[in-house]
């Protein structure tokens, strides 16, 4: 009856370590999502700054802004040096807004 007992218990640990293993190597995949950066492209995420700007009508975070205009951070970054070159925006503690 020990013998058996131990037995299943480490039965029961080995289960464990596996699903745990399992679950770390899908975890880690993660797709990364690229495009080209060009004139043209980073001019019309400078345009999805800019309407999104234009439709709030006030002051946004970096991180507001591309969840409004669905853009990602960085490309939100882009078309804001962009418009910020321009003069099209200002910034103002840490948001931005139309110029």
């Amino acid at each position: 009856m020990v013998e058996k007992k131990v037995t299943e218990k480490k039965v029961a640990a080995k289960t464990t370590t596996k699903k745990t293993t399992t679950r770390r190597a899908t975890v880690a995949k993660k797709a990364v999502a690229t495009f080209s950066i060009n004139a043209e492209t980073v001019g019309f995420k400078a345009g999805d700054v800019y309407q999104t700007l234009s439709v709030a009508e006030k002051a946004l975070s970096v991180d507001e802004i591309a969840k409004a205009a669905k853009i990602t951070k960085e490309e939100t970054l882009l078309g804001m040096g962009w418009l910020l070159k321009e003069g099209k925006i200002k910034g103002e503690d840490n948001k931005f807004l139309l110029a």
